[in-house]
C-alpha cells in the first residue's frame, strides 16, 4: 500500500513536470566566450547581415533601422514599427512611447498627432482600418503612462503616406508604424 502511494505520487510528479515543460517558451540565446546573453527578435533583425535581414522582414518581422526614424523632440524617436497585419507593440516599440510619454509629461503645454500607417498591401479601406488601430495602440499605451487622452489626438494615413516607396519587404517594414507629431 505504500509502495502504491509512492507510485502513483511520482507518476504525478512526472506528469506535471511534463507539462510545465510543454508550456515553457524557447528563448533565443546568442552565447560568446565570455558571457551569455539573451536577445530579442529586433536585436537580431538589426545585428544580422543584409541577406539574413531581408529573410526576416520577409517572415513579417518589425523594422529597427534607424535610417527612416526621426525625433519628436532631442533624444525622443518619434515612431514605432509593427509586424505584418498588426497592432501589438513590440518591446522597443514600447520603450520609444515611455520614452515619448516622459518628454510630454514635461512639456504638457504640447498636444500630439499620432499618425497610422500601413504598407502598401491591402485595400485602401483595411489600411485606413489598420493604421487607426495602430495610432490608437500607441496613444493607449501613452495613456497609461500619465498623458491625458485631450492632448493626443489620432490620424490614419493607411498607405497613402509611405517613408520608403519601394515595393519589397524591407519598404513594407519600414511603413508598418505610427508616427508622434507635435500638433499645429
Amino acid at each position: 500500500m505504500n509502495l502504491n502511494k509512492i507510485l502513483k505520487n511520482a507518476f504525478f510528479i512526472v506528469i506535471f513536470g511534463l507539462i510545465v515543460t510543454a508550456c515553457a517558451t524557447k528563448k533565443s540565446v546568442k552565447t560568446t566566450t565570455e558571457t551569455k546573453s539573451t536577445t530579442t527578435k529586433a536585436e537580431e533583425t538589426q545585428k544580422a547581415d543584409p541577406i539574413e535581414k531581408l529573410d526576416a522582414l520577409m517572415r513579417g518581422d518589425v523594422y529597427v533601422g534607424s535610417d527612416t526614424v526621426g525625433e519628436l523632440a532631442s533624444g525622443v524617436p518619434d515612431r514605432v514599427f509593427f509586424a505584418t497585419n498588426e497592432t501589438i507593440l513590440t518591446t522597443a516599440s514600447r520603450e520609444t512611447l515611455r520614452k515619448q510619454a516622459a518628454w510630454l509629461r514635461q512639456n504638457s503645454d504640447v498636444t500630439v498627432v499620432v499618425e497610422g500607417h500601413a504598407d502598401e498591401r491591402g485595400t485602401r479601406e483595411y489600411n485606413l482600418a489598420l493604421g487607426e488601430r495602430r495610432a490608437n495602440a500607441a496613444k493607449d499605451y501613452l495613456m497609461t503612462y500619465g498623458v491625458s487622452s485631450d492632448r493626443i489626438k489620432v490620424l490614419s494615413y493607411g498607405k497613402e503616406r509611405p517613408v520608403d516607396s519601394g515595393s519589397n519587404p524591407l519598404s513594407w517594414s519600414k511603413n508598418r508604424r505610427s508616427v508622434t507629431v507635435k500638433a499645429n
